[in-house]
């Protein structure tokens, strides 16, 4: 992993270094909560992300332990992304950053079923939904 240069040992600081800028953590909702995991897919999500950004921040995600790049099976021309354990273990900070933004956005109505199970008991969501990551990326 590499070393990132912190601006000091705030522990908030340091995480925003990481995951602080928006495309990052759309990369991350998007391996997280859809089936989006290549360069073509992310490109397609609908907040339109530039590709010479998408490439930077693949990139440095990798660099930091959040993603893993692996060969595509079906295609020699394209690679995989997946979460690792530490990528996985940002679940809880994304669903609470969903909680938030549904007290003061207009909520698309099929993220409203994933709202209300998730409000039914957070932590068990948090619990399992884990274990499917991690079937699903093969940790």
């Amino acid at each position: 992993m590499k070393n990132i240069k912190t601006r000091s040992n705030c522990l908030i600081s340091c995480s925003l270094d990481i995951v602080g800028d928006k495309w990052s953590l759309l990369i991350i909702r998007d391996l997280i909560f859809s089936d989006r995991c290549t360069y073509g897919d992310f490109l397609k999500s609908d907040e339109k992300i530039a590709t010479n950004i998408l490439a930077s921040r693949l990139k440095m995600l990798e660099e930091n332990g959040i993603i893993i790049k692996s060969e595509h099976p079906e295609s020699k021309a394209k690679v995989l992304y997946s979460l690792s354990e530490k990528g996985i273990n940002l679940l809880p900070i994304i669903i609470e950053v969903n909680l938030w933004a549904e007290k003061y956005f207009d909520v698309a109505e099929d993220y409203k079923p994933l709202l209300k199970e998730i409000k039914k008991d957070k932590e068990a969501f948090i619990k399992n939904y884990t274990k499917i990551l991690k079937k699903k990326f093969n940790l």
